[in-house]
């Protein structure tokens, strides 16, 4: 019974170890996506469509350095979660969250990227908070 239960701990340690992959993969991807959007709004202002009357208005420049600061954070943080970092974890978690909310205030400049963004980052979120996935 007891080799069993060890074998049956392995198989989980084997998914959790994947999810945790799948997880900074996804960080690297994010990552990338708002770096380059926020290069983009940051290079040229007239990029992302500006949008009258939204409550959450800010400047597309503004709007640029938030995403490319994040975005570097993004994938400082999905490399640390491929060494299995003790803090990439914690970190993981806080940034996509950051990153979800973030895109959410973004949709009107770029409603398909955004939603697209954020279903990534549910999915991220998802594969950290499985069982044992952020565990040694």
């Amino acid at each position: 019974m007891t080799g069993n239960h060890a074998v049956e701990s392995q198989a989980d340690s084997g998914w959790a170890m994947s999810g945790v992959a799948f997880a900074a993969t996804m960080m690297l991807m994010i990552g990338a996506f708002h770096a380059i959007a926020g290069l983009a709004a940051i290079l040229d202002d007239e990029y992302f469509v500006l949008v009258r009357g939204y409550a959450f208005d800010l400047d597309v420049t503004a709007w640029g350095w938030i995403h490319l600061i994040l975005g570097l954070a993004l994938i400082v943080t999905g490399i640390g979660l491929f060494s299995r970092a003790v803090w990439a974890g914690v970190i993981a978690l806080f940034l996509v969250v950051l990153s979800a909310i973030d895109n959410f205030f973004f949709i009107p400049y770029a409603p398909f990227w955004a939603l697209l963004l954020i279903a990534l980052d549910v999915w991220v979120i998802w594969a950290l908070t499985r069982p044992r996935a952020l565990r040694s």
